[in-house]
């Protein structure tokens, strides 16, 4: 067999353990089947030479370097990186044309994906092994002197999404690519992002992430696709071709530029596709304006236009950032079903009947939901429709997948800012309203007139601010279960919440609209891809790599969970990735860390719920037992080496607060010359897919310990679940799923059930808290690790009944999670039976496959079917 030197970050590209790979790739570029097997640099014999497609990628990736930066020679890793994104994309861009094609001369039925978030993270490797290049593009740029993981590592992530709701969205597109889905996902090309975070002092800040400043090879931008979207104005009713209709006439216009980011799927020619819309103004310039003198005139619509996709989530605590987030949503929906329609009359022409038999639009949490009065307007006001007519098509084409279990994050819009952004959608929501609440009146017959009258109030669509009586509010999810033909959760104990509590006045109406879909993650950028060593144990396990695209057929690791020897490859692959995490940690912090201890990992968006506190006042409980040890004693812990990362969003004051909690709570234990080889404490800033991709594959216990009936799912659980790492977690979310296919014995699950949560936040003035933790509260409070007038807001919230409430319930659960702790140290120490569970959870991840959940989307909401192209 001929070996090639691969380097680099994923499968073949690594300079640790000889990987071995052979799979077919019917149907895509470069060779019907191939043979990659990567070694360690120095059992590579330097003088082999490429040969055959290498020499043409070789002189393909020249090429485009000399015509790119118009020299010959002297190209640094990033300009290698953009001579072989341009170079990839090529090939991409020819299967991307044959799908279309293929796509359009069989008119099937479309899934649209309409998303606020798509977290791609970096393309170039992900890219190159989906079209199954990985050999030849791995081997061409050794042969030119670079190192494809440092030529990779000059991509910057696409920063197009914030969190699990993002990066969720970037798996489905990729499954349903890998499984030849006709279906494009919708969103917008934001060309700042969130933020990019950075640490100043301890503190957050937060910095443009301006991803777009070298381009993006992975983009095509389509000139040909613009439409107007309009905001603000009047509404008149106008005789228009002899009918009586609605006409909305904007005050403010600007245009959607359409641009297309190729998605290919795995083992497969078929390349789906992500258009992402920017806005642009309708004029590009007042020259009168600049004329007169009046500069600022001159660029204004070209600022406003702008303005709208320039960030993630701008910050909605202004009555202007409201409306700045509102006329996102919309204009990337609007935007999103003009060009549906559009491709749709093109071949069909006006028979709008028959629109719910070629497309599907899932609504991917509330950011879309204008979508429901979008589609009516255009189906009324511009292409004349009967309004019943209209909304049998609408409530067919629409589907809402729920991703809350927490009511206050139900998105809700004032009936003002509505009526002043989209007066017309405004008065359409109201008539949608109207109809609804007749209906449910002669629904609800049977009630007493009182209770009737009670119970459509509360299902309104429109209802008043229970925290303001004088606003009145549009309720989003309400406007998207009306208005669709499915509903969805994604988690077991998730969708079950929906149809009991949050939803469930709609459910005892429609109770087959409601379904679970519980998430699920590429099993390609998650394992295969980001850990190749221990891909290639698995398929050598195995004797296969089918389970890349078959995840059940994890489950027969199973058999090796107790073998010695294979649970010292196991151990082998970890130390490996630990490694590797430790060169971060020493690029970010400058610390060496013991790479011997247990890697503890909790990376997620910062927010109460998900208690990112309550792990580190367990941290500080841990040191302060540390501290009490002899040297002796010392030596019989447990070291650990503590991770937290994930972003605060701009506007949330107490997640930034726990931020600086976690960060100087490390500058105390990691300066400790007594406690720091056994316990350390990081905070990594900015985290991002790529810092995921290097984190999951080292960690060894991972947290997930949100409040129990909080998280609606969780997937971060799942990337953990399938690299061998093992769960701290509630019983929440796909934690209950991941312990039941793992068993739930190797889980180390702790804390209050969903049921109690009421009850509990009732009584919790009354609590008797942990003396334990009424220490902790006061050596914050006391200024042990600084800022104790900053961390005040922080130990009220959670300790002062007077001011906080503990909402989330940290105290309950305190004592439980401490225990739980003890009982990972425990098990840790018995490597054996700590390396059996970490086979056992790779082996029982089949089920989180998101193949298997588009598979359940395909087949009981979207009823669409595979449309794959030829080889």
């Amino acid at each position: 067999m001929a070996y090639r030197q691969l380097q680099g970050t994923n499968r073949g590209f690594s300079t640790g353990a000889p990987v071995a790979y052979s799979r077919p790739m019917p149907g895509r570029v470069g060779r019907s089947a191939l043979r990659v097997q990567a070694v360690a640099e120095a059992e590579r014999p330097t003088a082999a030479k490429a040969s055959g497609f290498e020499e043409v990628v070789t002189t393909d990736i020249t090429s485009k370097l000399k015509y790119l930066f118009g020299r010959n020679g002297d190209y640094t890793n990033a300009d290698a990186y953009q001579g072989t994104a341009w170079s990839v994309r090529e090939k991409l861009i020819d299967s991307f044309n044959k799908t279309h094609e293929h796509w359009k001369k069989e008119d099937p039925k479309f899934i649209y994906y309409l998303s606020a978030e798509f977290l791609m993270g970096r393309s170039l490797t992900n890219t190159v092994y989906n079209l199954g290049l990985e050999g030849e593009y791995g081997e061409a740029l050794r042969e030119m002197g670079y190192h494809m993981e440092k030529v990779a590592d000059a991509e910057r992530d696409a920063a197009l999404g914030n969190g699990g709701l993002g990066r969720l969205a970037a798996c489905f597109l990729d499954s349903m690519a890998t499984l030849d889905l006709p279906g494009w996902g919708y969103g917008i090309r934001y060309k700042y992002g969130m933020f990019k975070q950075g640490l100043k002092d301890g503190y957050q800040v937060e910095m443009p992430d301006i991803w777009l400043t070298k381009g993006n090879p992975w983009e095509v931008k389509r000139d040909d696709v613009k439409f107007e979207v309009g905001f603000g104005g009047r509404v008149e009713r106008k005789k228009v071709n002899g009918k009586e209709m609605s006409v909305w006439t904007p005050s403010e216009k600007v245009i959607a530029q359409g641009y297309d980011n190729p998605i290919p799927g795995y083992a497969t020619p078929t390349t789906s596709n992500l258009r992402l819309w920017d806005a642009v103004p309708v004029h590009e310039f007042d020259l009168s304006a600049f004329n007169a003198g009046d500069y600022d005139r001159a660029m204004l619509e070209r600022e406003r236009a702008e303005g709208i996709s320039a960030v993630l989530y701008p910050n909605d605590s202004t009555p202007e950032g409201k409306e700045l987030r509102l006329k996102q949503q919309y204009f990337f929906v609007c935007a999103s079903l003009q060009d549906v329609m559009s491709r749709f009359r093109a071949v069909h022409g006006a028979n709008w009947e028959a629109l719910p038999e070629k497309a599907c639009f899932q609504l991917n949490d509330t950011h879309p939901t204008i979508a429901v009065a979008e589609l009516m307007r255009l189906l009324v006001d511009v292409e004349g429709l009967e309004w019943d007519a209209a909304w049998t098509i609408t409530t067919k084409c629409l589907n809402y997948t729920n991703h809350t279990v927490m009511p206050e994050a139900l998105e809700k819009w004032p009936v003002k800012v509505m009526a002043k952004m989209l007066p017309r959608h405004m008065e359409i929501i109201e008539v949608i309203n109207e109809g609804w609440t007749k209906w449910l009146g002669v629904h609800l017959k049977d009630l007493k007139s009182e209770e009737r009258a009670k119970k459509i109030a509360a299902m309104s669509i429109i209802h008043a601010n229970p925290w303001n009586a004088d606003e009145m509010l549009v309720n989003m999810a309400y406007l998207a279960v009306v208005g669709s033909s499915a509903v969805n959760g994604v988690a077991a104990i998730h969708s079950n919440i929906v149809k009991d509590e949050i939803l469930n006045d709609f459910y005892e109406i429609f109770p087959s609209k409601f379904q679970n879909k519980t998430n699920g993650v590429t099993p390609r950028r998650w394992l295969a891809w980001c850990n190749p060593e221990l891909a290639h144990l698995i398929t050598e396990a195995l004797g296969t790599s089918e389970w890349i695209n078959d995840t059940e057929k994890l489950a027969g690791l199973r058999a090796f969970a107790t073998d010695p020897a294979f649970q010292a490859k196991w151990a082998a692959v970890k130390k490996t990735k630990k490694a590797k995490l430790a060169e971060l940690i020493k690029k970010i912090h400058g610390d060496d860390v013991n790479q011997n201890a247990m890697f503890d990992i909790q990376i997620k968006r910062i927010h109460e719920y998900k208690r990112q506190y309550l792990n580190v006042l367990s941290i500080i409980w841990r040191y302060k037992q540390l501290k009490k040890m002899t040297p002796e004693e010392r030596k019989a812990a447990v070291p650990r080496v503590c991770i937290i990362g994930g972003k605060a969003a701009s506007a949330y004051d107490m997640a930034k607060r726990i931020i600086r909690l976690v960060t100087a709570v490390g500058d105390v234990i990691n300066k400790d010359p007594e406690t720091k080889d056994y316990l350390r404490l990081y905070f990594l800033p900015d985290y991002n897919v790529t810092l995921a991709e290097t984190i999951i594959p080292a960690a060894e216990l991972s947290q997930h310990i949100s409040t129990a009936g909080t998280e609606a799912s969780g997937t971060s659980n799942m990337k953990f679940q399938m690299n061998g790492c093992l769960i701290m977690g509630t019983w929440d979310g796909a934690n209950i799923e991941i312990a039941e296919e793992t068993g739930v014995e190797n889980v180390f699950v702790f804390g209050v059930r969903a049921e109690e949560i009421n009850q509990l936040r009732k009584d919790r003035k009354s609590f008797k808290t942990d003396p334990r933790w009424d220490e902790l509260m006061k050596d914050i409070e006391g200024g042990m690790f600084g800022d104790k007038d900053y961390f005040k807001p922080l130990v009220d919230s959670v300790n002062n009944m007077k001011v906080g409430n503990d909402w989330f319930l940290l105290a309950n659960d305190f004592a439980g999670y401490l225990a739980a702790q003890e009982e990972v140290d425990a098990t840790y120490k018995d490597q054996s039976e700590w390396l059996r569970r970490s086979i056992m959870y790779t082996a029982g991840s089949g089920k989180f496959s998101s193949d298997r959940t588009i598979r359940e989307y395909a087949e009981d909401i979207w009823h669409v079917k595979p449309a794959r192209p030829s080889a």
